[in-house]
């Protein structure tokens, strides 16, 4: 097939999908649908797809998911059926006990509708905390939750001084992490940790003891946009802080050209998050190795990605705003997470394919 990557990404939830799935059955591989309770957008059937590609019961496993944050799946979703059609980036001969588990759309409502977030309106990669203890609180974010969301949009010239008057305050580091890190306490805000295990959240878990339950070794490459230069893929570390495990992820993804960054060191561009998606492989496959990574693109610079997801969380409180105005700010949402030219997709799925084999040959020596 055609290496060209406008075939690989697709403008839509429902398009996007049927070319995963046809990339599967194309090579002959099974699919594993778990439907979602809500039509999309369009009133499209939704689910979160998973293709076991390799051995059943293998027991070393590379997942690969997509769209953990909804509408950072045209470039995750994208990677996925590329890799699929292609064999050029698969090592040869392919290692014994190995397998890829392709996860399609871990948030199929926020892919389908445009969002970031989940139809709890909450942020699966800050959900997976222990619901039945005290929850991280973040008292930073209740400060400027009304700076960041006022009642009219856009922002007054005072509302946007009142915030930079904030950040000057506290800090550049401090906002980030105030805004990002994950909160418990205004359900319609940003970044929402939610306060019990979404659709999303349960379905993984689901996923994770049925096709990696087994698996004594456990990779991981979850694919987001949003944070960074733009096509450039930074590897953040994405397990627990341990020795062992940072040092296997640097033997498998990291070089001098692709350092692996660290919410832990300060070292990413990511704040340090609560509630991380990861954890659940501890939960659900104990009897597992760990080893992960957030393969984090770049897009625009995090001030015009911050102002978009105020505004798309604004609109969700204003369903009286006008069709220009919600047109307009569901367009700039994506597009700061989503460049459309061809320069920037080769530039993902060329980073993509050599991380994926570098993930299957770390697991091939674990």
């Amino acid at each position: 097939m055609s290496a060209a990557p406008e075939q690989a990404f697709a403008p839509s939830y429902a398009q996007a999908r049927e070319l995963f799935l046809q990339a599967a059955q194309d090579r002959g591989l099974a699919v594993d649908t778990r439907p979602h309770p809500l039509p999309g957008r369009d009133g499209e059937a939704m689910a979160m797809d998973v293709v076991l590609d390799g051995p059943a019961r293998a027991s070393r496993v590379l997942i690969v998911s997509s769209a953990c944050h909804g509408v950072e799946g045209h470039c995750g979703s994208g990677v996925q059926v590329d890799a699929l059609r292609r064999a050029d980036w698969r090592p040869t001969p392919w290692p014994a006990d190995v397998a890829v588990l392709w996860v399609h759309a871990l948030n199929p409502y926020g892919f389908s509708h445009g969002r970031r977030t989940t139809q709890e309106n909450v942020d699966l990669n800050r959900n997976f905390h222990r619901f039945d203890q005290a929850l991280p609180d973040n008292p930073g974010y209740a400060q400027i939750h009304d700076l960041l969301i006022p009642k009219a949009w856009p922002p007054t010239p005072e509302n946007e001084a009142a915030l930079q008057n904030w950040v000057a305050q506290h800090g550049k580091a401090a906002f980030q992490q105030a805004v990002s890190g994950g909160q418990h306490s205004h359900p319609q805000g940003l970044f929402f940790s939610g306060c019990e295990p979404t659709w999303s959240h349960t379905t993984l878990r689901q996923v994770l003891r049925e096709h990696a339950g087994q698996a004594r070794h456990v990779g991981w490459i979850d694919l987001h946009t949003g944070l960074g230069p733009s096509g450039v893929g930074e590897r953040i570390f994405a397990c627990k802080v341990d020795a062992a495990a940072l040092a296997r992820t640097r033997a498998w993804w990291g070089s001098e050209a692709t350092p692996i960054t660290s919410i832990y060191d300060g070292s990413s561009t990511s704040a340090r998050l609560t509630g991380l998606m990861w954890s659940a492989v501890e939960d659900e496959c104990p009897q597992a190795q760990y080893t992960g990574i957030a393969l984090e693109y770049g897009t625009v610079p995090w001030t015009e990605t911050l102002f978009a997801l105020r505004a798309d969380h604004w609109l969700a409180l204003h369903p009286e705003a006008s069709a220009d105005q919600a047109q307009h700010i569901r367009r700039e949402l994506r597009r700061v997470f989503y460049t459309e030219t061809d320069v920037w997709k080769l530039q993902i799925l060329t980073q993509a394919r050599q991380a994926l084999a570098q993930g299957i040959e770390g697991l091939a020596r674990a």
